[in-house]
């Protein structure tokens, strides 16, 4: 199998990743329950996994990284957990259905947001950010860069953008931790949001986010901590205080593995296979007469996916054909991002969406090409 939907969730893991899992699924107990060698062995494991990801985004309180089960949940904790009626959000037109659906919601607590339109190829302009400024705008929530159009946005200008009007400023950090720096001090970041399972490599069913040291937020689910269990308020005491119930050690500590072999290679050798892969994907997509391509033509302004469409063909179709006659996988549809699809003018049918990894290699992206010219009828 050729694997092109790393945006999903990526495939494979480094080895390293499956032993770390295996290891620790084997050794059991739960961090924070009692004081037998397995809970406190356990607990070393969350703490092991919480330095690693301040040291990737340069986070200096380490105890302000929380995990959760994805970044859906993490972004609901944190536009639960932040606004109050009355309160006023700045979005882009790229959103995922993660952060525009939770704000659908709000409206009936009289939580309003306001979309700010990109360009067509997913570009932000942060002076149309500053126009629509209110009052009572309370955050600015971004995404790093667009699941759909692959798009970066300029992360550092909104944050600076954010600390001159005060307002709190949030990233969704799917599609670039991992690949692309993040640093909260350098960009203003207030709630910064990840996923475990996409670029940072790790396991599904772990995510996390991390939230400035002075920011009050209300816990999304409340219940057993492990720290003082004659309250029955729970503790305001972080990070157990946000993590309510048993935590998935195994995968959070298999996260842990992944980061460290991030950390090893280093994001700019990760960050220049990447562009090497979408450099040759990209041409080789352009001489397909069929493909029309979205989001920029700029390799250095997008990630490491390409969404496309055909003249004659639906991106459902071609995806199937790609799976059922030559083992590839990609994605089709809309991605969860209608918003996204609207910018693109592709909300009718969707798009084809090829994400790479770090662990492919330019011959698995010719292998790509060949099975689009045939099923397209070009020529290579």
């Amino acid at each position: 199998m050729l694997y092109f939907d790393n945006a999903a969730t990526s495939w494979p893991k480094p080895e390293v990743v499956y032993e770390t899992h295996d290891r620790v699924l084997r050794q059991g107990g739960s961090a924070g329950r009692g004081v037998n060698q397995s809970s406190l062995r356990a607990g070393r494991e969350l703490l092991h996994t919480r330095k690693a990801l301040s040291r990737l985004f340069g986070i200096a309180s380490t105890e302000r990284i929380v995990f959760t089960q994805n970044i859906t949940e993490s972004l609901n904790v944190g536009l639960h957990g932040l606004l109050q009626t009355g309160d006023h959000v700045l979005i882009s037109s790229l959103e995922h259905n993660a952060v525009v659906r939770p704000l659908e919601y709000l409206k009936k607590s009289g939580i309003f947001y306001t979309i700010v339109p990109c360009s067509r190829e997913g570009f932000l302009d942060p002076a149309i950010v500053e126009s629509n400024f209110r009052p009572n705008t309370r955050l600015l929530c971004f995404t790093h860069a667009s699941n759909v159009l692959g798009t970066i946005l300029p992360i550092k200008q909104l944050g600076q953008i954010a600390k001159a009007h005060n307002c709190l400023f949030m990233v969704d950090a799917a599609q670039t931790a991992g690949v692309i720096p993040i640093d909260v001090e350098d960009q203003h970041i207030d709630f910064l949001a990840f996923t475990g399972h996409k670029s940072l490599s790790g396991p599904q069913g772990v995510g996390g986010y991390y939230a400035r040291p002075e920011l009050f937020l209300n816990p999304l689910i409340y219940g057993g901590t492990g720290l003082h269990s004659l309250n029955l308020e729970q503790p305001n005491i972080w990070p157990e205080g946000m993590e309510s119930g048993t935590r998935n050690i195994p995968g959070i500590a298999a996260l842990g593995a992944a980061v460290e072999f991030i950390l090893h290679e280093g994001l700019s050798k990760i960050r220049s296979h990447e562009l090497q892969l979408m450099a040759v994907l990209l041409e080789g997509l352009e001489h397909i007469p069929e493909i029309q391509i979205l989001g920029p033509r700029d390799i250095n302004a997008r990630v490491g996916l390409v969404s496309c469409i055909f003249r004659n063909h639906t991106p459902d179709s071609v995806a199937l054909e790609l799976d059922r006659r030559f083992d590839i996988v990609t994605r089709s549809g809309l991605h969860c991002a209608p918003l996204a699809h609207q910018t693109a003018g592709t909300i009718d049918h969707g798009a084809l969406r090829i994400s790479i990894n770090y662990s492919q290699t330019e011959s698995d992206i010719v292998a790509l090409l060949a099975a689009l010219n045939t099923i397209l009828g070009g020529s290579m």
